[in-house]
């Protein structure tokens, strides 16, 4: 870092800081000021509340098709399941093609106009769900839905990639992450209230749930030009010292790049993405938990009907394993012990044992109570993987450009697992168990388990190399443009 972007006045360094900060090894050091650090916590609470509630309707916008479907959607539609899986299918093609480039023009368009803009016209979409006569117009529907909504879970990973230093970033993902378990066990309540309301305007109670919601998310996102800054220099609420603290901290940590320049678009940056084995293997983890988060989102109502509770009664008993999942998302099991520790790996590993242990118990016990039971331990797990890998990906590729394109990739085939999804529950494995489903949900997870030790051997093994390098040369001798790969970039495992 320059010497006129150091923060001058102190040499001290906070021993917190010096624990943190081993993800990153610098030549310099920002001087560690308690008065200044309250900054994150400005950032808290004025950044992370608008980003959470982004994420909460996009969740809650995809996945109040299946509320929609336990209250009436394809009785009164005449779909079949196949055409169900579909309809669901529809959502994802256009989601995944939007993922890259919606994050590589992020940084260009400013994510203070273009997520805003994406989040108003799906709740537009999602409103006309509430209007479709036939399953044609259902389709047109989810099509645009998933085209707007593509770019907004890696769009807003990668919007805090900037706000946050490296250790500091998944409790804050997790943070908002943890709102999509929140909206799978509000859409069941509000679902349960919405219903009430069928007959009301000649509209059957599943058109109300997307007409109201959608609403909400227009006005919101209108909103949303008001209150999302577009990035920590520009941000109102911090006063220059706090500013230049903030932005000395991200470069100090290398979670922004050391200099303007590094962090403008390149192609060879996307290029560069797409050679990292860590990118890979976490991209086949992301997949298998891509399908089991996505199976559990859309399928919880109609497993939990399955089990005997019916229509009104299966949308309030699917809510409580969402809660326990969003209670153990935003405490102890990713956000505490990830940050503290910088093992975003063992997180996963642990979310992908109590998910194996759930679809375990759901399959080999004959008990109702027993699998309803197992539905805590499965959603729990497949929703603490995902903020870890999340943050994972965001933790170890730079610069900005390898960075968007790498959370990109992520999450494209964490969208692909969703479609698998889709047809795994919707037509290809039978309710009211879900036999065929519930085995391959258990060997994904155990997989998912398998390749998240792959990638810790393997950035162990680049972090020793990268250790031996660093006793044996300076960093001014090191060749510039590396990124990730510097000597200098230690890799969270």
């Amino acid at each position: 870092m320059a010497d006129s972007e150091r923060t001058p006045t102190t040499t001290f360094i906070h021993p917190e800081k010096l624990r943190h900060e081993t993800s990153s090894v610098e030549t310099d050091e920002v001087a560690f000021d308690p008065v200044l650090e309250r900054s994150w916590w400005k950032i808290d609470l004025l950044v992370l509340p608008v980003v959470a509630m982004f994420y909460l309707l996009s969740f809650l916008d995809r996945t109040n098709f299946a509320n929609a479907r336990v209250a009436g959607l394809q009785t009164d539609l005449k779909m079949t399941n196949k055409q169900y899986s579909i309809a669901l299918t529809v959502t994802y093609v256009p989601y995944i093609v939007a993922e890259l480039p919606s994050n590589l023009v992020l940084k260009a368009v400013g994510p203070n106009l273009m997520l805003p803009t994406m989040l108003t016209l799906w709740g537009i979409i999602t409103t006309l769900q509430g209007v479709v006569k036939n399953y044609a117009g259902l389709l047109a529907c989810r099509f645009f839905l998933g085209l707007c909504e593509g770019g907004v879970f890696p769009g807003l990973v990668l919007y805090l990639s900037f706000w946050y230093p490296r250790r500091q970033l998944q409790s804050r993902i997790s943070a908002f992450f943890s709102t999509a378990s929140l909206s799978g066990a509000f859409s069941g309540i509000l679902a349960y209230g919405i219903v009430k309301m069928n007959g009301v305007g000649g509209r059957p109670g599943w058109a109300w749930i997307f007409i109201l919601e959608g609403l909400f998310t227009f006005v919101f996102g209108l909103s949303a030009y008001f209150t999302l800054p577009r990035s920590p220099a520009s941000a109102r609420f911090l006063n220059e010292k706090e500013k230049a603290y903030v932005i000395a901290r991200l470069r100090e940590t290398g979670a922004t790049g050391r200099e303007e320049g590094i962090d403008s678009f390149s192609w060879r940056e996307v290029g560069q993405a797409f050679t990292l084995p860590q990118v890979w293997f976490l991209a086949v983890s992301f997949f298998f938990d891509g399908v089991l988060v996505y199976g559990l989102a859309y399928f919880t109502p109609s497993i939990v009907a399955g089990l005997g509770y019916i229509n009104a009664n299966a949308q309030l008993f699917s809510v409580p394993p969402f809660a326990v999942a969003f209670v153990a998302q935003v405490t102890v099991i990713t956000s505490y012990v990830s940050d503290r520790y910088g093992c975003r790996g063992y997180v996963t590993i642990f979310s992908g044992v109590l998910a194996t242990i759930g679809f375990a118990m759901f399959l080999g016990v004959k008990s109702v109570h027993v699998k309803y039971g197992s539905l805590f331990l499965s959603i729990t797990g497949a929703y603490c993987a995902a903020p870890a890998l999340s943050t994972w990906s965001a933790n170890n590729a730079t610069p900005y450009t390898r960075r968007a394109t790498a959370i990109a990739i992520g999450f494209i085939m964490t969208n692909s697992g969703g479609i698998l999804a889709t047809w795994l529950l919707g037509s290809l494995s039978l309710p009211p168990l879900y036999t065929k489903a519930t085995i391959t949900l258990l060997i994904f997870s155990v997989l998912m388990i398998v390749f998240t030790t792959f990638n810790i051997i393997y950035l162990t093994i680049q972090n020793r190399k990268k250790a031996e390098i660093r006793a044996t040369t300076l960093r001014e001798n090191e060749r510039p443009g590396l990124g990730d790969r510097s000597a200098w970039f230690v890799y969270n495992l």
